[in-house]
């Protein structure tokens, strides 16, 4: 309706008019809330969600990243003597005085030889035949597979297989630029089914033994984190969970994500604490004796998204609540920085009596905080809200889990995760071998110690 038209109508038809956009807008709100409660609903695998309505930038925030000052090179590490750098100009250019002799500084570049030549050895195997049976006896070696013959005689040594299979499944590499980057950096050559074969027998015997292990090992830590991510196999949906303790990680790739897949890695009898997000998942009856703590990042987030929504009385609620679950974390943080915390069991007491006392005898009008005071108040009520507070060797927050899940959502991204069931289950060991060795180990080590796992009889990884 024009504003000419609204000037003509009388006062009877302009309050009628007002009422009825009023219902309109009532049944809108209404509507806006229901879609916003359903986008916080678990999201299947690759869901995008509600676009957020400030997205974070790109790029890395000030002060993070992998950027590290290196280190000046011992004299081992040198492949040529010193080179001398002296001053050629005669005088100051500044003033024209003369200059003195004040320091040496050093200098070094680390770079690439012209030609980085392959090591290539060439076995001269004997065969003897029977004289009376004429049955045929080849030499044996070591390093030699007992089927390399033939059209296969001529095969990858340990160290490339090893740092091929590194640059994919630790790095994120897809396995078809694996060729023209070996090729480029060693002039060695092979083909993506070369690398991906190898992954595969690997996974069902070395490695494969590996990663079980460390599956078990899971079941005896005192804390493990864990969360999930979409994947795909042959384009049928899957879950990729990431199970992380204090000196393993792995990633058990499921076609469903209940609680039947957590017990495989965490056992109703599981006598250490799981960190999670609050996924219904692990509300499950079978989890109840399990001890447990919700990740505070993700508790923090809900109760903001409530308190940006509300004004005025409606939004005390979240705010007071969201002060005392920030400063029990800001307790925590004090008693993991340093010295024991004076009176800190004293502190600990009075702030899970405030968020006790917040949580407790509480209805609201408002859905949204009658919504957050029943999640969290449940939680509370269960002791995984700040069991932190009792035991500070528990993180209070799943960070630990996300940071594991990138190189998986980065592979899924540049590979376009996998194509048939063995190499998912290649997937799921390597990925998990490789980046429990990379917790601990760097370089050239964590290399020889992948050539042990698979070829322990190498002399080259002495």
């Amino acid at each position: 309706m024009m504003e000419a038209d609204l000037v003509k109508l009388g006062r009877e038809e302009l309050i009628a008019l007002i009422l009825k956009q009023a219902a309109a807008i009532s049944s809108l709100q209404g509507k806006v809330e229901e879609l916003t409660r359903s986008g916080k609903r678990q999201a299947s695998p690759f869901s995008k969600g509600t676009r957020k309505k400030e997205p974070k930038k790109p790029g890395r925030k000030p002060g993070q990243g992998i950027f590290k000052r290196r280190e000046a090179p011992v004299p081992e590490q040198l492949s040529e003597p010193p080179i001398d750098v002296p001053v050629e100009q005669p005088a100051c250019s500044c003033c024209g005085g003369e200059l003195a002799f004040d320091r040496v500084e050093e200098a070094s570049l680390t770079d690439l030889p012209e030609v980085v030549k392959p090591r290539v050895r060439l076995f001269r195997v004997a065969v003897h035949r029977c004289t009376g049976c004429g049955a045929t006896v080849r030499g044996e070696h070591p390093e030699l597979a007992d089927d390399q013959r033939g059209a296969t005689a001529h095969r990858l040594g340990p160290r490339v297989l090893a740092a091929a299979h590194h640059v994919h499944y630790r790095l994120g590499t897809p396995v078809r630029k694996l060729p023209e980057l070996f090729e480029t950096l060693a002039g060695i050559t092979f083909t993506q089914g070369a690398i991906t074969l190898d992954a595969i027998r690997k996974a069902a015997a070395a490695i494969g033994a590996t990663y079980q292990s460390l599956c078990d090992s899971v079941r005896e830590a005192p804390f493990v984190h864990t969360d999930d991510t979409g994947w795909r196999e042959g384009g049928a949906s899957r879950w990729l969970m990431a199970f992380v303790t204090d000196t393993v990680t792995v990633y058990p790739i499921r076609e469903r994500h209940r609680n039947e897949e957590v017990r495989e890695r965490i056992p109703a009898d599981y006598q250490g604490t799981m960190i999670t997000d609050r996924a219904p998942v692990y509300d499950a009856v079978e989890l109840t004796a399990v001890k447990r703590q919700v990740c505070l990042s993700h508790v923090l987030r809900s109760i903001t998204e409530v308190v940006d929504r509300k004004t005025g009385s409606a939004s005390r609620f979240g705010s007071e609540l969201k002060d005392l679950l920030q400063h029990a974390l800001d307790l925590w943080h004090e008693r993991r920085a340093g010295p024991p915390v004076q009176d800190y069991d004293a502190r600990v007491r009075r702030t899970k009596f405030d968020i006790t006392w917040r949580l407790r005898n509480r209805e609201f009008t408002d859905p949204d905080n009658q919504r957050l005071l029943d999640g969290l108040g449940r939680c509370h009520d269960e002791g995984t809200l700040v069991r932190f507070l009792d035991d500070p060797s528990i993180e209070p927050t799943n960070n630990r889990a996300e940071r594991a899940l990138r190189p998986a959502v980065i592979a899924r991204k540049v590979s376009h995760c996998t194509k048939t069931a063995s190499g998912t289950r290649a997937f799921e060991a390597w990925t998990s071998v490789l980046n429990t060795l990379s917790r601990t180990l760097t370089g050239p080590g964590l290399l020889n110690a992948i050539v042990r796992l698979v070829h322990p009889a190498s002399p080259q990884t002495a």
